[in-house]
């Protein structure tokens, strides 16, 4: 053990900080001479000990972006960004989080839907497949709303008709700052941009070397009916107005009209103001309505703000909504009271706040790595080609990390299916929350990775989905709780989506949305063991996604508890005819999730000491519920029997879900856990979004290498092909034409491969492989509320510290032989590693070194 390190206050504590006289594994105690007692410094230790291992975070370009997924991701989760760094020409398009079509969900959107309920069931256990298919489809509702793009800036810069040269972009996710950096003719010019949260403001710093050398202008257009007026001779001011109604892009009906600007009723179509300012700092500034003009400056700061009438899930964005114009004028006023210097450090300082808390770093064992001198593009063709780049792997993991903070805050939406940036009118589709996976998958790294704060955006959500699902359930199934479907938006849709039976049921009509969120509920409570949370706020969401389920299932002819209509999100089976079908009865998912929810439900009831009765009636439910069954390869079956799959290597494993996200099944249940991996080894590695689950459920197999092998193909340089897994020049992940979930799923995974505690006992390198054998990490999050930090050497554990965060007993899993000073533990040996029980102390931290004996 090292020695310990005292302090006499916290002053000179930060005092040693700043002198880097506190190395990474330090045990800090601050000596209260006022209490009399010793208190460790926990959290805040922890952030400032993972500053020093955040090197090397750029992705850097030697060229503009030419397209979309070139340029570099920028957001505060409230504004998003795609800076392109052009240099004659500079584009920006940008994004508001809260500006979608449309307006709050109907009350009333299909009363006839519960009449077809009682047949399609009947056609189903009569195996009448088709009929039943038919039927549901006379249950659908409305399609959702779409998420829109905001405008886009562009800066004309002019150079007299020199060439630039010496370029250089890049975006650093250590510090959330974009730069943009060429010379012409001797001078040097800069851009550099970022996303203020506590601002909530974008600002871009544009200088030149030379004094007088800055002239361009500033330009802005929408997709959207708006329109720009100056405002004196350094300001733009944009007024507009979103679509009453947008279809998907996928949805294009013979005599429809996909987009409906105006709604006669005066509710949907919700306004929005931004606004852009130059301050100079020498040089000339005018303005109209055709841009900015500077002339001769040196130094000039772009502020861009931005604001919509968007007031609740319930509210009329016209008729009801917020005053836009005020909101936009008095975010910008108070950043003007702020030189830049503050804001970007305000900036930086919020934002690494949750990005250092957590930091990888794998050492180059095989000292075979040219390719961290190239640029991000360039290494990404060499990774393809062969090369190992433990640091490229890093970079991406983080990547993740970065992306969340940038596009989801706990005060705005949540991060939806292309995070806070999009470009397209009618966005693929719809750019919604997509929540038979890919929502879900957004936020799986949000806690273990030490992001609990951005995931607030969902669990926030959640309050207006169940009001409106509500309501769902007691207009299309005469059912109490809540329901939510495969779909929904910023107004939180719930209901089976489809234009009243233009959808296909495969999708469309899955009751199990409300259920999988409702995982994220008790995850987050899992995590940080906040029991006022679970009690007021997850609990009751809970409880009543377990009511509708209830109501919602019935007994099959054996006795069994069983959903119908059912699916598998997606994917079809074969029936007898060899004729592809989307409905039977008990989709092992649907199963799955229910078990689930149950279960967390009892679990959650026995926490708080609360509803005895309620947890009774789950718990004799739960042992009702449709059993899992392996089928005749060995395979997890998909369905209530063995049918032929329509598709074998289908990118959704639905089936898998008590597996990964979930905890049914477990790792000493043999023969279900090898019926798990039977199912991965026929569906296949998949693709994009569907490879990063992939990972994440190798993971819980402890196949280190089959995990690696996936990481890999998941950074296949891929810059034209959206049907194949691997990622954009610009990192995003591909899968037609891209999703965000795939860059958040594979965080997640890299994460399941370092740590697991599904279990309630910690798993310390489950899925190491063999390349990564020296490394550490710091700052992931066990359930328990336990924070780690690692390092290895040779897959074998070094050193470790536990800080616990709620003063739970602790269960830790390892194949090194542990030993620590001060600490009274249990140890267990448990097949090929060993295990150790102790009891912790709130605010404790617990140091582990390798037993050399």
């Amino acid at each position: 053990m090292q020695k310990l390190l005292v302090a006499i206050t916290v002053d000179n504590y930060w005092g040693l900080i700043r002198q880097k006289k506190i190395s990474a594994f330090h045990e800090i105690i601050i000596k209260n001479m006022y209490m009399k007692k010793i208190i460790l410094i926990s959290s805040l230790l922890l952030a400032v000990l993972t500053v020093a291992a955040q090197q090397n975070l750029k992705l850097w370009y030697n060229k503009p972006a030419k397209n979309w997924v070139e340029a570099l991701p920028i957001g505060n989760g409230k504004i998003g960004a795609m800076v392109f760094g052009g240099m004659e020409e500079e584009l920006i398009q940008l994004n508001e989080s809260t500006l979608w079509s449309g307006g709050p969900v109907p009350k009333t959107i299909n009363p006839t839907a519960f009449q077809y309920l009682s047949q399609a069931r009947e056609a189903l256990f009569n195996q009448d497949f088709s009929k039943a298919n038919a039927l549901t489809k006379k249950m659908q509702g409305l399609y959702t709303q779409t998420y829109l793009p905001l405008c886009d800036v562009v800066i004309k810069q002019n150079f007299g008709g020199a060439k630039p040269t010496k370029y250089y972009r890049d975006v650093n996710i250590g510090k959330a700052v974009a730069t943009t950096a060429f010379s012409v003719n001797g001078v040097d010019y800069t851009r550099e941009i970022f996303a203020s949260y506590p601002n909530n403001i974008i600002v871009i710093k544009i200088t030149s070397s030379q004094k007088n050398k800055l002239n361009f202008t500033i330009g802005t257009s929408s997709q959207l009916h708006f329109s720009v007026a100056a405002n004196g001779n350094n300001e733009l001011v944009a007024n507009g107005k979103a679509p009453a109604h947008a279809d998907p892009s996928y949805y294009n009906k013979e005599g429809r009209t996909p987009i409906i600007w105006n709604d006669t009723t005066g509710c949907n179509g919700m306004r929005f103001q931004y606004r852009i300012k130059t301050v100079l700092k020498d040089g000339v500034a005018t303005a109209d309505a055709t841009g900015i003009r500077i002339t001769n400056a040196s130094e000039v700061i772009v502020y861009f703000v931005a604001a919509t009438s968007f007031n609740g899930f319930d509210k009329c964005p016209d008729s009801q909504g917020k005053d836009e114009k005020h909101i936009a004028d008095s975010i910008l006023h108070k950043a003007l009271q702020l030189n830049y210097a503050t804001l970007l450090n305000n900036h930086i300082a919020d934002y690494q706040k949750y990005f250092n808390r957590v930091s990888l770093n794998v050492k180059d064992t095989l000292k075979n790595n040219p390719t961290p001198k190239l640029a991000t593009d360039d290494r990404l063709k060499a990774y393809t080609a062969g090369k190992y780049d433990p640091e490229l792997e890093t970079l991406f993991f983080q990547y993740g990390r970065y992306l969340l903070i940038s596009a989801s805050r706990a005060d705005g939406p949540p991060a939806n299916l292309q995070g806070i940036w999009n470009k397209e009118l009618r966005a693929p589709w719809s750019s919604n929350y997509t929540i038979n996976i890919n929502t879900e998958m957004n936020y799986w790294p949000a806690e273990v990775t030490n992001l609990p704060e951005m995931h607030e955006a969902l669990l926030k959500w959640l309050t207006g989905l169940s009001v409106v699902g509500s309501n769902t359930a007691k207009e299309f199934y005469h059912a109490n709780g809540w329901v939510a479907h495969h779909n929904s938006d910023i107004w939180c849709a719930a209901n089976p989506v489809g234009d009243r039976g233009d959808g296909d049921p495969v999708w469309a009509n899955w009751e199990m949305g409300g259920n999988w969120l409702c995982r994220h509920l008790w995850e987050h409570y899992q995590f940080t063991k906040d029991k006022k949370f679970l009690a007021d706020y997850a609990y009751p969401i809970m409880k009543q996604a377990a009511v509708f389920c209830l109501d919602w299932l019935i007994e099959d002819k054996n006795g069994y508890l069983v959903t119908a209509p059912s699916t598998s999100p997606e994917h079809k089976f074969k029936d007898s005819s060899g004729r592809e079908q989307s409905l039977a009865p008990a989709a092992t998912m649907d199963m799955a999730v229910i078990k689930d929810l149950f279960g967390n439900l009892i679990a959650a009831s026995t926490e708080l000491n609360i509803d005895a009765a309620f947890k009774n009636i789950l718990i004799e439910k739960k042992k009702k519920l449709y059993p899992f069954h392996i089928g005749s390869q060995g395979q997890l079956l998909e369905w209530y029997k063995e049918y032929d799959d329509a598709e074998i290597q289908h990118r959704h494993i639905s089936h898998l879900y008590g597996w990964y996200p979930g905890n049914e099944i477990k790792n000493t249940d043999t023969a279900l856990a090898n019926a798990v991996k039977r199912t991965l080894e026929i569906r296949g590695d998949g693709a994009g979004w569907g490879k990063a689950w992939r990972i994440c459920q190798w993971a819980r197999l402890h196949d280190a290498e089959h995990c690696y092998k996936l990481v890999r193909e998941m950074l296949t340089y891929a810059p034209n092909d959206y049907s194949n897994s691997g990622v954009m020049p610009n990192l995003f992940g591909t899968l037609a034409p891209f999703q965000m979930d795939a860059n958040f799923g594979s965080t997640a995974g890299i994460a399941e491969m370092l740590i697991q505690s599904h279990s309630d006992e910690i798993y310390l390198l489950p899925a190491l492989p063999t390349v990564w054998n020296n490394g550490i990490v710091k700052g992931l999050v066990a359930r328990g509320a336990f924070v780690i930090n690692m390092e290895w050497e040779k897959s074998v554990i070094k050193k470790i510290s536990i800080l616990s965060k709620a003063g739970n007993a602790c269960v830790v899993h390892s194949s090194t032989r542990l030993t620590a000073k001060g600490t009274v533990f249990k140890e267990i040996k448990s097949g090929s590693g060993y295990k150790y029980e102790f009891n912790t102390v709130k605010g404790i931290l617990y140091q582990f070194i390798k037993n050399e004996k």
